[in-house]
């Protein structure tokens, strides 16, 4: 095995070079040979793995394997044969520079650890895929479980770190940190909350950068630009910057539009108020009127059609309107607003698209749209909403109706 360290050190010292430079490029020549074969390992055995994986999972009827493959965990593996490889033989390749192959060494024992946890990480991911395929767990809190369990390994994989990178016992360095840990907390007491709100915005996936938020309590209004440790930077529409604590993020309630970005279109939630007072039946005269408009032509022929059918059957009393079954301009109303709506071009047909009557209040009936604009970028969503309500409102004299309005002169709502 000496032969082996110091042949190329042989070699250069037969052929004049000195004792230093000679140990320098014997160091540096196994160096390259070993990184070059711990490489090469590496290609090999990840190709290997990977395609028996991908080969086994595409012939398994079950779909665990297909999982495993998708959150790369054969991939992950791979890499330990190449590692070991390395903590195999830098002690040979440096073994005349005693202090760089200890700083080496605790490298590639730290990069174990975080390899370990990497493992870890994408066999749990894959479980939690997994678990979520199964009718009977969909309603059980799994990623809660995954997350405690890899909040705990990825401390118990710090503290490993730590003491190999200061060189004391693991249960000597875990006595230490106990004692001292009332003063931690208390020191790094803004730190520590930002580093456990990273985490669970991490693991969580509630915030990514780009992501348009909306954080009342901090007048924070646009996308994300910046996430560390303790803070994360949103960049208001007006161009401003809002910071926001970390810990904020999972202490405090905000709204990310990442799930209406992300989705096929954007929603339309609004409601004209209709004034009560101007809400009545409707005579056959303003029926024969109302079929002049062409999407509501066909309903209003079948539900009269309908109700004359019910009322001559009954032997309903028509001098009086209330008696029977009758149209009302509000509910006729209601029925074209939804066939506009339902024949926009902006609006997203196979998204839902209702419109409803809420609540009546002291102003008046809200009569709301629920429906998606395609466009869901805010200027082009703006002006389709104004579209739609633009023609609506222009259409409700037709109707009979009005839209309530405060009135001007403060003294009328004293009387």
């Amino acid at each position: 095995m000496m032969n082996f360290k110091h042949w190329i050190f042989d070699y250069l010292i037969t052929h004049g070079f000195t004792d230093t430079s000679a140990r320098y490029l014997n160091m540096m020549s196994l160096l390259l040979i070993l990184l070059f074969f711990v490489f090469l390992t590496d290609f090999i055995i990840r190709k290997i793995i990977v395609s028996f994986f991908t080969s086994f999972a595409n012939r398994s009827k079950s779909n665990f394997d297909d999982i495993l493959v998708k959150n790369k965990v054969p991939r992950n593996i791979a890499h330990i044969i190449p590692l070991l490889l390395a903590l195999e033989f830098v002690p040979h390749v440096l073994v005349d520079f005693q202090y760089a192959e200890n700083i080496i060494e605790k490298t590639l024992k730290v990069f174990s650890i975080i390899l370990a946890l990497w493992i870890v990480r994408s066999i749990l991911n894959a479980l939690k895929g997994y678990f979520k395929t199964i009718q009977r767990l969909k309603d059980k809190p799994i990623d809660s479980y995954i997350q405690v369990f890899m909040i705990f390994a990825w401390i118990i994989g710090a503290m490993s770190a730590l003491a190999i990178v200061t060189g004391i016992e693991f249960v000597e360095f875990i006595t230490g940190l106990g004692a001292a840990s009332a003063i931690i907390i208390l020191v790094f007491r803004d730190t520590i909350l930002g580093f456990v709100a990273s985490i669970q915005v991490s693991i969580n996936d509630m915030v990514r950068i780009g992501d348009w938020i909306t954080f009342s309590k901090y007048g924070a209004d646009g996308d994300v630009i910046e996430i560390n440790l303790s803070t994360v930077k949103v960049q208001n529409f007006d161009k401003t910057i809002t910071t926001i604590p970390t810990y904020a993020l999972i202490s405090d309630s905000f709204k990310n539009w990442r799930g209406m970005m992300d989705s096929e279109g954007r929603r339309i939630k609004r409601a004209l108020n209709i004034k009560l007072e101007s809400v009545h039946y409707l005579t056959s005269d303003k029926v024969e009127e109302l079929k002049k408009i062409n999407l509501i032509t066909d309903y209003l022929t079948t539900r009269q059609n309908e109700i004359e059918s019910y009322n001559t059957e009954n032997n309903i009393d028509k001098t009086l309107l209330l008696n029977g079954r009758n149209l009302t301009n509000i509910g006729v109303f209601r029925k074209y607003v939804e066939e506009y709506t339902e024949k926009h071009s902006a609006i997203h047909k196979e998204m839902m698209i209702m419109v409803r009557q809420l609540e009546p209040t002291t102003l008046g009936i809200p009569l709301e749209i629920y429906a998606f604009s395609k466009d869901k970028r805010w200027q082009n969503y703006e002006y389709i909403m104004a579209d739609i309500f633009d023609h609506i409102i222009a259409s409700v004299p037709y109707f009979e109706l009005e839209i309530f309005e405060l009135p001007s002169n403060p003294t009328v709502l004293l009387k």
